[in-house]
């Protein structure tokens, strides 16, 4: 099951992301709910990072499917708003009968 964990503050301003795990949907490699979930993170991250001037770190393992992002410091509109689509998107797959078993999306005050 993909777990993404998303960080905010109390002020509801983004600190930053975990993802971890694979879907398990399929077999790895063919697996098209990890490859739907990896494609929205990883947009948003290039995103962030070719349409801000948002300061970030990432930290990435392919095998184990674990991203962790956050912001160094409070992040502008337009990250708010790119990590909003990246949430909308994988919420929806949650949301759908067929894949709500296999993403688990937490949302964390910090």
């Amino acid at each position: 099951m993909i777990k993404v964990t998303i960080y905010k503050t109390e002020r509801h301003e983004y600190v930053g992301f975990d993802t971890e795990d694979h879907a398990g949907y399929g077999e790895q490699g063919q697996d098209i709910l990890c490859a739907a979930c990896s494609a929205l993170v990883i947009n948003a991250l290039n995103s962030i990072e070719r349409f801000t001037d948002d300061e970030t770190s990432c930290v990435s393992d392919e095998d184990t499917g674990s991203i962790s992002f956050r912001f160094n410091g409070k992040p502008s509109h337009d990250a708010a708003l790119l990590l909003d689509s990246m949430i909308l998107g994988l919420e929806e797959i949650e949301d759908s009968n067929d894949y709500e078993k296999y993403i688990d999306i937490i949302f964390k005050e910090v």
